[in-house]
């Protein structure tokens, strides 16, 4: 399947109107997501390397083309693959999209890589219900970490 189709079973799952694709978000819209969702801002200079480089993008648009949701994995592409930036436009949370966008990742992830990847993600509280319920664990004893800049 090309990057940019839709996968034919995952719309029948979002609310009417809501199209899922398996592409990237524009810079501006990666930009604008990131904060109006919640997480850290960065700025368009940041986004340029993870918008060329991730290792699978998905996206819901709604009736009108805008972005409501998206998510992404990093990975390469053999046994490790991280999924990041998964957001919802508050206009259009509480709709099933991050459920939708995650279990696309996880499909995508399943399906292309051998058998036994190990997924990992960094589960801010307002996602983590949504986390356990597709099956994530906390990883101890390993410990999320990272260095400040």
């Amino acid at each position: 399947m090309a990057a940019d189709q839709d996968p034919p079973s995952r719309d029948a799952t979002l609310p009417s109107g809501y199209r899922l694709r398996r592409e990237a978000p524009t810079l501006e819209e990666y930009v604008r997501m990131r904060t109006v969702a919640g997480l850290s801002p960065i700025t368009a200079a940041q986004a340029a390397g993870p918008l060329e480089t991730s290792w699978a993008w998905c996206t819901v648009r709604d009736g009108d083309g805008c972005l409501a949701a998206m998510g992404r994995v990093l990975g390469d592409g053999g046994w490790y693959f991280h999924i990041a930036d998964v957001a919802t436009d508050p206009a259009h949370q509480r709709r099933g999209l991050g459920r939708a966008v995650m279990e696309d990742l996880i499909s995508r992830i399943d399906d292309e890589a051998p058998p036994k990847p190990y997924i990992t993600l960094l589960g801010d509280p307002p996602g983590r219900s949504l986390y356990r319920s597709l099956g994530f664990v906390d990883s101890e004893p390993s410990l999320g970490m990272r260095l400040p800049r």
